[in-house]
């Protein structure tokens, strides 16, 4: 009987532990807290994807002419959104990059920043046999990666602007996100953070839009890093991921509770260590958990779902304007949340 009673309340602690670890990294039982946001445009988001991955095709670190007229691109649409826009500077052994800022609201207070790297994957060793040094072989379209991440940047201004923000809202444009410089201090988004923190700016929540226009109703192609993680979630590409660390978790819930709210879109949440998940710091908000800012990341998943990671074939075509339209939505309910 001593050991049956040992026994059961070991099942018992485990049951709990278990319990609480879904409840950490799930997130379940977020009730969404209903919204009606304006509409984006889906035409409008093609666009600006056609326009970033074909028009000026290659945004790569090794072509600065390309990325300096894609930033220019990037700041004259958020000035037509009626932001205020400037550029930030990032100089990176010798070379000169931009970072492109538009504020909306006032000037001081608890900063809410959204961003997305407009810099697109080059494997510059690999060699191309193009007269003009690369080609989609070595140098991808980034239509997903990360084109879909800014022209969601781009919309969601157009949407902010429509109004009067009474909360401070910073949108980024960053550079150099993708190799050689992912992961580094030198990353676009590293010199936003740093900028922050040493302003002593006040940060709520830094949201980065990586990936959100490919999706899939077929059983089967959504995978995991984790053994049996689709149990926990879907077998299928048809939501939206809200991904941050395990000291994130209050911000995790308001996030997903107003993505949740603001349409029919479904959206799943993890907070995990990045040591036990692989993904969970493979973008921009990396750069602002180094400052000690909270920040979380807004995702179609990258090559868990898309099998054109980082591949010639990521192009525009590929992607569903319609639900990528539903996701700028939500961001944008998360900008207006309480």
């Amino acid at each position: 009987m001593k050991y049956l009673r040992r026994l059961l309340w070991l099942l018992l602690l485990a049951a709990v532990c278990g319990a609480l670890a879904l409840f950490a990294v799930v997130q379940p039982w977020v009730s969404p807290r209903i919204s009606h946001p304006p509409a984006a445009d889906p035409q409008r988001l093609l666009a600006d994807v056609k326009h970033l991955s074909v028009d000026l095709y290659p945004r790569s670190y090794d072509q600065p002419e390309m990325l300096d007229l894609s930033a220019r691109y990037i700041h004259e649409q958020l000035r037509l959104s009626g932001a205020r826009v400037s550029y930030q500077d990032v100089t990176v052994e010798g070379a000169k990059y931009r970072n492109v800022i538009a504020r909306f609201g006032p000037e001081r207070g608890p900063l809410r920043v959204f961003g997305a790297h407009y810099d697109s994957f080059a494997d510059v060793g690999q060699g191309s046999d193009d007269p003009r040094g690369y080609s989609p072989k070595t140098h991808t379209p980034g239509a997903d990666d990360n084109a879909s991440g800014v022209a969601g940047l781009l919309e969601l201004a157009r949407m902010l602007g429509r109004s009067e923000q009474t909360r401070p809202i910073e949108l980024v444009a960053y550079t150099l996100e993708e190799p050689p410089h992912f992961r580094s201090e030198h990353m676009g988004s590293a010199w936003h953070a740093r900028a922050l923190r040493e302003a002593g700016r006040e940060v709520e929540f830094m949201l980065s839009l990586e990936m959100i226009g490919r999706f899939s109703d077929r059983r089967g192609s959504q995978h995991y890093p984790v053994r049996g993680m689709h149990r926990l979630y879907s077998e299928r590409g048809d939501f939206v991921a809200l991904v941050g660390r395990m000291g994130d978790f209050a911000t995790s819930r308001r996030l997903k509770a107003s993505l949740a709210g603001a349409g029919d879109l479904p959206v799943h949440s993890i907070n995990a260590p990045p040591l036990l998940v692989q993904g969970v710091d493979f973008s921009d908000h990396l750069s602002y958990w180094r400052e000690g800012y909270p920040a979380l990341m807004v995702t179609d998943t990258s090559f868990m779902r898309s099998d054109t990671y980082h591949q010639a074939s990521d192009t525009y075509e590929k992607l569903d304007y319609q639900r990528m339209a539903k996701v700028v939505q939500a961001v944008y309910a998360a900008s207006q949340m309480p």
